[in-house]
């Protein structure tokens, strides 16, 4: 059985990787542009059909106001790739905001923006398969029909390529990302063309189509408030821009450089996009408004559209009005539209995992994230992001008008204190810096970093005031929950460290229980596992040694080092494991002892923690249950489970502490001597 489920992974995922292949999967410029850019990029596909669906709430009027919306949306996109160059050249091991705002601001700050991109990557895979479905739906329509199902089939199929590594990932979404790339600049720059050189008129095909409107004589208060909702709406086009500074590591050298390169490069075809779609839709006559009153607001020949219309995206809109309705450039700017909207969703896959790995190497997540899989991407990350997308993705059955509401208010959190950290980074450099150049140079980024702030800081305030009753509130719920949640697992891993330390020196008599031995597992030096080693001892064995697995050389020598120092009178033994693996290796050398001694009993012991709560088994003694059930079914060889209580388990005792099992865990004055004996 295992070796069907082995083949299948094999398929699905690929051949396994050694961790010395990780150089190999670093990224050139040209690949980590379609990797890191493509939600950015795909926002031109949504982010100005937003600000005329908002603006045609006032009537058709209103769409005067969008040349300045999208103005004020290029400014702040502008504002924030100088910014976010900042970052890349001042913090370039991957901790992107996180890491600037923890550093900066301290650790609540870094763990507020953590929960804010943590929900905001969700959000965009979501909001970009839905919105790729929207799109394929418009042709096919047993995609319209079963929009859910169709988008969470995307989301697997994307889990899937992204398991396989973020460089084959890369490579094979590389050409669709630059296919649109092309077709929309050449769009752009064709429609120009025509309007500007040629003199064409450019008609849309709602050019003539009247919009009721919603609400009408909006004046005052009312008006500012919806072009305020309009500009909100147009700023999804900065969603993405954080993604480089979190994933620098995947650079190829010099990674800071590459970084800021790729960043500079995105934001500049993102504006080039951005602003051409907008204003070719105006001078062509675009009338787009708010999907689900379209059947309403939309007056083709002074009589409502009726429920049968279909209305067109905007980049749909533009490419017939550019290259006629149905031509073959139309209908592939239609596809790699598509195409890129589910491509965008890469963007999160290759950000979450990232952030969740640091996080849980602070103890903020489990630690099964920090883990990488087999082709080195952070597989438990990825599962993670695709199960919360697909559960988004049903709950609102793949409705990109409603997942926009709760869209761009993390990323905004973010953004805000990422430049207030950045300001006060540079600002103590400063203090210490002689240099006449450097402090220039660190002059300049601050300012650039300060008027990045103000400005984030304006469109947080305007998105969280627009979009708190359309649905922005349930961010506001989730991102204080997963706050708290990360609070509370750090709390615990904390908790548990202390209660398992064993500082140097410390003999604890305790420690010793009855007898039997041969092979101890360790994975550090603490409490259970002097305790396993002292009760293998016990047992006297013919031979025993402590053997422990080297997923990490550095660790692995770390681990020696302390081994040696401390004079512990067993021999330490350490495993290579180029692939990362801890089954694997223990069972290659058990079975190894057999063969040498097929008619000696091999004893494995594993420390193990008890614990008292459900959620706690969630975060410890995973590799010990996989491991365990691999050794029961080997011939000649025997488990022991050295168990550690830890203080949560008393809870479930039902009787006195002193007289509980696990007493003889701590030294402490209320447990007699008399107790801890054999």
């Amino acid at each position: 059985m295992s070796k069907v489920t082995d083949l299948v992974k094999r398929l699905l995922v690929g051949r396994a990787l050694r961790s010395t292949q990780l150089h190999d999967q670093l990224l050139p410029k040209r690949v980590a542009l379609p990797v890191f850019a493509s939600d950015a990029l795909s926002s031109v596909a949504y982010a100005p059909q937003e600000i005329l669906v908002i603006l045609s709430l006032g009537g058709a009027a209103f769409y005067s106001f969008s040349p300045w919306v999208a103005a004020g949306v290029v400014l702040v996109m502008l504002t924030v790739v100088a910014s976010y160059r900042q970052n890349v050249h001042a913090y370039p091991s991957g901790g992107g905001d996180y890491e600037v705002a923890t550093t900066n601001l301290g650790p609540s700050a870094g763990l507020t923006v953590a929960s804010a991109l943590l929900v905001d990557y969700v959000l965009t895979v979501a909001v970009s398969v839905a919105n790729g479905a929207d799109y394929v739906g418009a042709t096919v329509p047993f995609v319209a029909e079963n929009r859910p199902l169709v988008a969470i089939a995307i989301v697997v199929l994307l889990t899937v390529m992204n398991l396989r590594g973020i460089r084959e990932s890369g490579m094979a979404f590389a050409v669709p990302t630059y296919a649109f790339m092309i077709a929309v600049i050449g769009m752009v720059f064709w429609g120009l063309f025509r309007l500007l050189v040629l003199g064409d008129e450019l008609r849309a095909p709602t050019a003539d189509y009247k919009i009721v409107a919603e609400q009408a004589d909006i004046a005052g208060f009312a008006m500012a408030f919806l072009v305020l909702r309009a500009f909100s709406s147009g700023c999804a086009a900065l969603t993405g821009v954080e993604a480089i500074s979190n994933g620098v590591p995947a650079f190829r050298k010099p990674k800071s450089k590459n970084a800021a390169t790729t960043l500079l490069m995105m934001g500049v075809i993102a504006v080039v996009m951005f602003s051409g779609i907008i204003y070719l839709g105006l001078k062509s006559g675009v009338k787009l408004t708010e999907p689900a009153n379209v059947a309403r607001d939309i007056l083709i020949n002074g009589r409502p559209a009726g429920t049968g219309y279909y209305q067109q995206p905007i980049i749909a809109q533009v490419a017939s009005a550019v290259f006629g309705d149905g031509s073959i450039l139309f209908v592939a700017i239609a596809a790699v539209t598509a195409l890129i909207l589910f491509l965008a969703a890469n963007t999160a896959f290759n950000g979450f995992p990232v952030l969740a790995s640091i996080l849980a190497q602070d103890r903020y997540l489990p630690r099964q994230l920090h883990t990488r899989g087999d082709r080195l991407a952070f597989s438990n990350g990825i599962v993670l992001l695709a199960a919360g997308a697909c559960l988004l993705i049903w709950a609102f059955q793949a409705d990109v008008s409603k997942l926009l509401n709760l869209y761009i208010l993390g990323v905004f959190v973010s953004f805000t204190l990422s430049q207030i950290g950045m300001v006060r980074h540079w600002t103590r450099h400063l203090k210490t810096e002689t240099d006449p150049r450097t402090r220039f140079r660190m002059h300049r980024s601050r300012v650039i970093n300060g008027f990045g702030g103000v400005m984030t800081s304006v469109v947080l305030a305007v998105v969280l005031l627009t979009k708190f009753t359309h649905g922005a509130w349930i961010v506001c719920i989730a991102m204080p929950v997963l706050f708290l949640m990360m609070k509370g697992i750090r709390h615990h891993y904390d908790r548990v460290a202390e209660e398992l330390a064993a500082p140097e020196g410390e003999i604890d008599e305790t420690l010793l229980p009855a007898r039997n031995h041969s092979i101890v597992l360790v994975s550090k030096i603490h409490k259970p596992t002097l305790r396993a080693l002292a009760y293998a001892r016990a047992t006297r064995p013919s031979t025993l040694e402590a053997v422990t697995v080297g997923v990490d050389a550095a660790e692995a020598a770390k681990l020696q080092e302390e081994w040696d120092q401390r004079g512990i009178p067993v021999p330490l033994k350490i495993l290579d494991s180029p692939y990362r693996e801890i089954t694997g290796p223990v069972l290659d050398y058990v079975k190894s002892l057999r063969r040498k001694s097929p008619r000696d009993v091999v004893t494995v012991y594993i420390p193990e923690y008890v614990v008292g709560r459900w959620w706690e088994h969630l975060l410890h003694n995973q590799s010990a249950l996989r491991l365990k059930g691999r050794l029961l079914f080997k011939p000649g060889v025997m488990v022991t489970s050295v168990p550690w209580q830890l203080a949560s388990s008393d809870r479930l005792k039902g009787r006195p502490e002193a007289f509980a099992p696990g007493a003889v865990r701590r030294s402490h004055g209320d447990v007699k001597k008399g107790d801890n004996k054999a």
